[in-house]
């Protein structure tokens, strides 16, 4: 833990975050990770952090219905996978001050219905004003597992309906998905942790894992991008499958060895000094609050979560 807080002193001091540009990706793990360092340490400025930033968020880019992808030009529009990371991010701070889970509600309301056709597909991008898909992108393939897993997390009665589509989306495209990309299997296993059970999480375990098995390269002690992109290595990006090793209790000499990696050949693709890079390591070194399934305060909670999604529709076979 004690890098970790160095390295939020150092982002800090060097105007990288959280004192820089905002970015919500960036920015929902970092309200994760204050949390999580709140419960390991009890100290209370981490909470303060946490709720400083949420609003920062709120400010900057917050817009009448979700939010704004960043803050830079270039970042304009709408993610559904930013938002459902910053849902989330909500649930985590809701479980201390539950006024953050009412927003996460909120939010969820606000931006399924411009997002989701049911029985079709989750758009990946929205415009700004949520007027309509972004030209150019269509339907995201983990939108709705991300979705369907931030939703459940809440808990909420009313969302019966949202939590419905989306596993439609789910029974629909589970068996065909086959996600290859570095980020993509790390943050898919992560979500199959929050559903040990369901069959769809069961396979998409499996899946991932052999993926991963490919793009593993051995003499370097990383994971590449993709593999037809084997020289592309991204720190940020192998955080992110840390986080879902993890999450699924998967290899962890792996684990060890590409944040050991990344430590001394540089983060990769110019991300030295990106908010991004640096968060995400921060998570890979202490996952915390995204960890569901652990021996930890959260466990009671799980099975409440359990008990929730069972009552609401039947499992996927």
């Amino acid at each position: 833990m004690r890098t970790v807080i160095e390295r939020m002193s150092w982002m800090r001091a060097e105007g990288i975050w959280p004192n820089g540009q905002r970015y919500l990706w960036t920015d929902a793990f970092g309200v994760v990770l204050y949390v999580s360092l709140y419960k390991r340490t009890g100290d209370d400025t981490y909470l303060e952090r946490a709720q400083w930033l949420v609003g920062e968020v709120e400010r900057v880019l917050g817009r009448e219905r979700g939010l704004r992808i960043g803050e830079a030009p270039d970042r304009d529009g709408q993610y559904y996978h930013y938002l459902a990371m910053w849902i989330f991010a909500l649930s985590r701070l809701g479980r201390i001050i539950p006024g953050y889970r009412e927003r996460a509600v909120e939010l969820a309301k606000e931006i399924h219905r411009p997002f989701t056709l049911p029985n079709r597909g989750v758009w990946w991008k929205m415009k700004e004003d949520l007027s309509g898909p972004y030209p150019g992108f269509g339907y995201g393939a983990l939108d709705p597992y991300e979705g369907y897993a931030v939703y459940t997390l809440l808990e909420e009665p009313s969302l019966a309906i949202e939590i419905a589509e989306m596993r439609r989306l789910i029974e629909s495209s589970y068996r065909d998905l086959d996600v290859v990309q570095d980020l993509g299997c790390g943050m898919l296993l992560w979500l199959t942790h929050m559903f040990p059970q369901e069959e769809w999480a069961k396979l998409q375990r499996r899946r991932c894992l052999a993926t991963l098995e490919h793009l593993w390269l051995e003499d370097e002690d990383c994971f590449c991008r993709s593999p037809d992109e084997r020289e592309t290595k991204i720190a940020f990006t192998n955080y992110g499958i840390a986080l879902g090793l993890q999450s699924v209790g998967e290899q962890p000499s792996r684990v060890s060895r590409l944040k050991q990696h990344f430590e001394t050949h540089g983060a990769g693709n110019g991300y030295e000094r990106e908010a991004i890079t640096h968060v995400m390591a921060c998570v890979a070194d202490l996952p915390g609050d995204f960890l569901l399934y652990k021996e930890s305060p959260m466990v009671g909670s799980a099975r409440i979560h359990r008990r929730f999604i069972e009552s609401q529709a039947k499992p996927c076979t």
